[in-house]
C-alpha cells in the first residue's frame, strides 16, 4: 500500500484532448504527450497518482499496461465532465478489509452513516462561520441526527440542512437551487464538475485502499453507484462550495464566460474551460494529503473500530 511519504510525492494529471494534444504514449518510463507524431510534454510514470482525461484523444494499450503496473487509476471524462471509462488500481488482495465491509451489521452501517452526516453538517457549519453566515442552528440538526433510527429520515434531515446551508451560503449570489446534472445555471454546472473530480479522486484513493466502493454504509447499494465514495464524499463537498463562493468573492468568476442552449449552460470555449478545470485541479492537489489522510484513518477505523475511532474530516 502507498504510504502518506510516497504518496506527497505524487501527482495528478489532468489532459484536455483537443487540437495540440490528441494522444498519450509510453516512452522510457514516461507518460508522453502527443501532437500527431510531435511530441509535446512528458511526465514520469513513477510521479503519477491519477489521471483526467477530458475529450477525445488516442491512448495506447501499453500506457494502459504500464499505469495498471505502477498502480496510477485514469478517468475518462466527456466535454460535460461526464465520466465514461476508468482504469482504476486496485489494493485486490485486500480480501480481509472487504470481508469487513461486507459483514457490518445493519445498526452499524447505520452508526457510521450518522457519523458521517454529522461531520458534513459541522463541515457546512464552519464554511458558513468562515464567511459570518449564520443561517441556522446546525447544533440542533446534530442532535436531531443522533436520535434518527432510519435511514430516511436520516436522508430528510441531510436534504433539510443542505437546502437551508446553501440558500445562506449564496445569498446574495443570485441562488436558486441545488440542482445535480441540469446545468441549469453557472453556479449548478461548477458545483457539478467541482463534484465529479472529488468524487472520482475520492473512488481513487478507497480504491488504492482496497475498498469495494460500491458497498456503502449510507447510500445503500444499487446498479452502478459507487456508494462508498458518495458516503465519504459527503463530509468533504464543503471545500466544493467554498471554493465557488471564493470565485465569486475574487472575481475569478465572470458571466461572459459563459453560454445558454437548450436551458443548460456551458463553457464558451476551450481555454475558457481549462480557466474554471484548473481552480478544481489545484483545490484538490492543495488537498490532497488530507484527503489521503481521512480516507486512511477510515481505513483503520472499518479494519479495527475496537483499536480506531471514526476521524473527522475537518475543513480549515
Amino acid at each position: 500500500m502507498l504510504q502518506i511519504n510516497d504518496f506527497k510525492n505524487k501527482k495528478i494529471l489532468f489532459v484536455f484532448g483537443n487540437k495540440e494534444v490528441n494522444s498519450l504514449r509510453f516512452s522510457n518510463e514516461n507518460i508522453r504527450l502527443y501532437n500527431n507524431t510531435i511530441p509535446i510534454n512528458q511526465i514520469s510514470l513513477f510521479s503519477i497518482f491519477a489521471i483526467f482525461v477530458i475529450g477525445d484523444l488516442t491512448i495506447t494499450t501499453q500506457i494502459l499496461r504500464k499505469i495498471k503496473e505502477r498502480g496510477i487509476s485514469i478517468i475518462f471524462l466527456n466535454r460535460s465532465f461526464k465520466q465514461y471509462a476508468e482504469v482504476m488500481s486496485y489494493s485486490e488482495a485486500n480480501y480481509i478489509l472487504r470481508s469487513k465491509q461486507y459483514l457490518l451489521p445493519e445498526d452499524s452501517n447505520l452508526s457510521i452513516a450518522k457519523l458521517i452526516i454529522k461531520n458534513k453538517i459541522i463541515n457546512q457549519h464552519r464554511v458558513l462561520k468562515q464567511y459570518n453566515k449564520l443561517g441556522f442552528n446546525y447544533k440542533d440538526y446534530i442532535t436531531r441526527v443522533d436520535d434518527v433510527t432510519d435511514y430516511k429520515i436520516l436522508l430528510g434531515l441531510e436534504g433539510t440542512v443542505a437546502r437551508k446551508y446553501f440558500s445562506t451560503l449564496f445569498n446574495e449570489l443570485d441562488w436558486n437551487r441545488r440542482a445535480p446534472q441540469t446545468k441549469e445555471d453557472i453556479n449548478n454546472l461548477l458545483l457539478d464538475i467541482g463534484y465529479t473530480f472529488l468524487f472520482n479522486y475520492i473512488d481513487a484513493l478507497l480504491k488504492l485502499f482496497g475498498f469495494d466502493t460500491y458497498k456503502g454504509v449510507y447510500h445503500k447499494m444499487f446498479f452502478q453507484r459507487k456508494s462508498l465514495s458518495c458516503d465519504l464524499m459527503e463530509p468533504i463537498r464543503p471545500i466544493i462550495d467554498k471554493e465557488l463562493y471564493k470565485m465569486y468573492s475574487l472575481g475569478i468568476l465572470n458571466e461572459n464566460d459563459f453560454k445558454i442552449k437548450n436551458g443548460m449552460y456551458s463553457f464558451k470555449n476551450s481555454e475558457i474551460t481549462k480557466k474554471y478545470v484548473n481552480v478544481w485541479f489545484e483545490l484538490i492537489v492543495k488537498k490532497k494529503e488530507e484527503l489521503y489522510n481521512y480516507i486512511g484513518c477510515y481505513y483503520r477505523y472499518i479494519s479495527n473500530p475496537d483499536k480506531y475511532k471514526f476521524k473527522p474530516f475537518e475543513i480549515r
